[in-house]
């Protein structure tokens, strides 16, 4: 960039220099007015092809002559440098780079997608439908032709590098998706995330189900094989089909209006200390409360008329948009993921 600063700073001096020479010429030398002198040496250098202001005689015509040299020498200059400019391969790079940049940087409680092959961009599609803020990460220009396509903020980087992530915005971020097809890969983005970010709610993907004790030891907060994942859920829509599709319809977009959602009880809430019967939560909001996770190691409990709810006790419940959203205005506070919202 400072090349093209120095160049173009060349360009305009001789520019300005030739322009006043020109000037200086006809209005000195052939006794025009500084108007016409100005509006000559102009024509002149842009070869415009107009006629002379003034009739020029033998050494006004070789001058004129020297200036159009001059002229056309240096705007090729200019337009070369340019050009140079415009089509070198980095600068579209660096000037779309600028762009992502400055999307990320409007970004807060997003999720960061690491790795662009097919269960990241499943990953990515899903978190679209939910209509959650993310940016997918990938060093591999192909693998992120298709999220470029899709319209999704793409940064094409190593994510197991710090400056990456922090480009991503992983100190802003709600969350991170660890997507890539290789364990060793996986282990070194949750290290580095997770020294970033203390709060960042992580989940990886691992390939090999006996490196899901290292990645949690990492700092990952859920470790997910997607080997694993599939053929249970082949196994259940063949010994339980409708329950599987009930919980795909009410945890996916599926385009009906009934949702599984996950809600906190903060010190604030007016829930606190309130036993079921209590919180009323079904006349007053509509939602089903399904299950309550307490503790640390979020113990799942089947809540009944006599539960007391405490601080920092994660329920699931079911219900529609509408409802949800009552159940917010309850709570004070959004329903969705306890560790911050992707959307």
């Amino acid at each position: 960039m400072r090349s093209l600063r120095q160049r173009l700073f060349i360009f305009f001096a001789i520019l300005s220099l030739v322009l006043g020479a020109g000037t200086v010429w006809y209005w000195l030398v052939e006794g025009w007015s500084a108007l016409d002198a100005f509006y000559m040496t102009v024509i002149t250098l842009t070869t415009v092809g107009f006629q002379e202001v003034e009739p020029l005689g033998a050494r006004g015509r070789l001058f004129t002559t020297l200036l159009i040299l001059l002229g056309v020498g240096t705007v090729a200059y200019g337009l070369s440098t340019v050009g140079e400019y415009l089509l070198t391969a980095g600068v579209i790079e660096r000037l779309q780079k600028r762009g992502v940049m400055r999307e990320i940087k409007k970004m807060s409680n997003h999720a960061i997608v690491c790795g662009a092959g097919r269960v990241g961009m499943t990953a990515g599609v899903t978190m679209e439908e939910m209509g959650s803020s993310f940016v997918i990460i990938d060093e591999d220009p192909e693998d992120l032709a298709e999220a470029r396509e899709n319209g999704w903020v793409v940064l094409e980087g190593d994510a197991t590098r710090d400056e990456v992530l922090q480009e991503a915005g992983v100190d802003r971020a709600a969350g991170l998706l660890v997507c890539t097809g290789s364990d060793a890969t996986n282990l070194f983005i949750v290290l580095s995330a997770r020294a970033l970010n203390p709060d960042i709610f992580i989940v990886a993907r691992s390939v090999d189900a006996a490196n899901d004790a290292k990645m949690r030891r990492a700092g990952a907060n859920k470790v997910i094989s997607p080997y694993q994942i599939g053929g249970r859920h082949m196994a259940n829509l063949a010994l339980r089909p409708h329950v599987t599709e009930f919980l795909d319809v009410v945890t996916l977009d599926s385009g009906l209006e009934l949702w599984l959602e996950e809600v906190i009880i903060r010190e604030d809430s007016e829930m606190a200390g309130k036993t079921v019967v209590e919180a009323d939560l079904r006349r007053r909001t509509g939602v089903t409360l399904i299950a309550l996770l307490r503790g640390s190691d979020h113990t799942m409990l089947t809540p009944d008329e006599n539960t007391r709810f405490e601080v920092g006790d994660e329920l699931i419940v079911l219900g529609t948009r509408s409802q949800l959203s009552r159940l917010e205005e309850l709570i004070g506070g959004p329903v969705g993921h306890p560790h911050g919202s992707w959307r």
